[in-house]
């Protein structure tokens, strides 16, 4: 599923502090191999380069 900036969802990242956590996507750009890439908004904190299975859907 490819997501649109506005969306809510959930960064799906054990790497990250924000893991389990929701935010909105900011902006959507393109890879130079043509994937998606997103940056999220959590708590006033971007995580940028993020991959379409790093996120799920925000209920």
């Amino acid at each position: 599923m490819a997501y649109e900036k506005g969306d809510r969802v959930i960064l799906r990242d054990e790497y990250h502090d924000k893991d389990g956590e929701e935010g909105e996507i900011v902006e959507v750009s393109e890879t130079m191999f043509g994937d998606e890439s997103y940056t999220i908004e959590v708590h006033d904190t971007r995580v940028a380069g993020l991959g379409e299975s790093q996120l799920d859907d925000a209920e």
